[in-house]
């Protein structure tokens, strides 16, 4: 696929590059990419692309933009609060490149579509901000061979991983398994605006080097990013033989959606902000704990709730009696959901979950409480 006179002009600098150069410069226009996410780490990711000349660049979400986005979401201004990420996403991708092909997905990716979605592309990037989407697109990824460049951040923390099939481990190799909510979105636990920038550039960089073949992968590196400490750290890590998508006897043969607070496993109560007002007014006093982030504790809090956050929750178990029957709290009910099935984990009795959280608190039984 040879390039114009105006391409040639364009990536001056590519060409420049005796590991890039115009065969190099070829293979990205050759490319067909997919960012699977809009938001922090998608944007950085999406316009590095754009500008280094991918010819099909697809990217998907099913959000709309809001006012809080736009601290660290780079690919949107304040005239498009309020428009589809996808659609003015691919509208400010075409403006910055108008050589590459841009197409908007604004659809939730789920398990029934994901074949249909990838098949269209050879590499995918994921800059989703939920477990359940981060392992239906590894899992799609490897059982459609597609390579996949993998990123996540918390508050001041990211880590990057790259996927390629047949060469390392893939993400469910690293992380067997999770739920949604052991980890705070951005929303419940903050991020520095800039965190996302570094991973998503990372990503763009994986990328790149992936299409045109250039440099040394992250496949079978684990890199970690503290911002606080401006310190990168590498793991090796390695294929683990009893994956269950990539192992030598996988279970896992077809995408899977995962429900995004998983099934309610029994043993778990589920408690209304009605239902604790009344024992509380009744003179009970449950076991409260709150697994909020610190910040989120500070602002408001139910009295006396022991104060553990989530991702301390494993190594502080031993905090709660395992016939205390304890209350979890979080912001919205995702987290503390996690939380009661730690809880049953640990053989912990009849822990309950505070539906609606610390939002439903407010809305339901004391609208003073700040919730942050």
């Amino acid at each position: 696929m040879s390039l114009s006179e105006s391409e040639r002009e364009r990536y001056r600098r590519h060409l420049a590059l005796s590991d890039i150069g115009a065969a190099g410069q070829e293979k990205l226009k050759a490319a067909r990419v997919l960012v699977v996410g809009a938001g922090g780490l998608g944007s950085p990711a999406a316009l590095y692309l754009a500008a280094a000349g991918c010819g099909t660049l697809g990217l998907l979400d099913h959000d709309r933009i809001d006012l809080t986005n736009l601290q660290r979401q780079v690919l949107f201004d304040t005239p498009s609060i309020g428009e589809q990420k996808a659609a003015a996403g691919g509208a400010r991708l075409r403006a910055l490149n108008p050589e590459v092909r841009v197409i908007a997905h604004a659809v939730e990716l789920r398990a029934g579509n994901v074949r249909e979605l990838f098949a269209q592309y050879d590499l995918v990037l994921d800059g989703t901000d939920r477990l359940s989407a981060r392992y239906l697109i590894n899992d799609a990824c490897v059982l459609m061979r597609r390579p996949l460049v993998s990123a996540a951040i918390h508050r001041f923390e990211g880590h990057l991983l790259t996927y390629v099939p047949d060469r390392g481990p893939c993400y469910r190799c690293l992380f067997p398994q999770a739920i949604d909510g052991m980890v705070a979105n951005c929303a419940e636990a903050g991020v520095l605006g800039v965190l996302p920038g570094v991973l998503g550039t990372l990503q763009a960089t994986e990328a790149i080097k992936l299409i045109t073949g250039v440099g040394e992968l992250l496949t079978g590196r684990l890199l970690t990013y503290d911002a606080l400490e401006m310190r990168f750290t590498e793991f090796k890590v390695s294929r683990r033989r009893d994956c269950a998508v990539c192992g030598e006897a996988p279970t896992i043969t077809e995408p899977e959606d995962m429900s995004r607070n998983s099934q309610d496993p029994e043993g778990i109560r589920r408690l209304s902000a009605a239902a604790l007002h009344e024992l509380l007014e009744r003179g009970e006093q449950p076991l409260l704990v709150d697994v909020r982030e610190d910040v989120e504790f500070a602002a408001g809090h139910l009295a006396g709730a022991l104060h553990i956050p989530l991702g301390q929750l494993p190594q502080r178990l031993s905090e709660i009696g395992p016939q205390s029957q304890p209350v979890f709290i979080c912001r919205s009910g995702g987290r503390s959901m996690a939380a009661c099935q730690l809880a049953l984990r640990a053989n912990i009795e009849s822990p309950a979950n505070l539906e609606g959280g610390m939002l439903g608190w407010a809305a339901a039984i004391d609208p003073s409480i700040r919730v942050v």
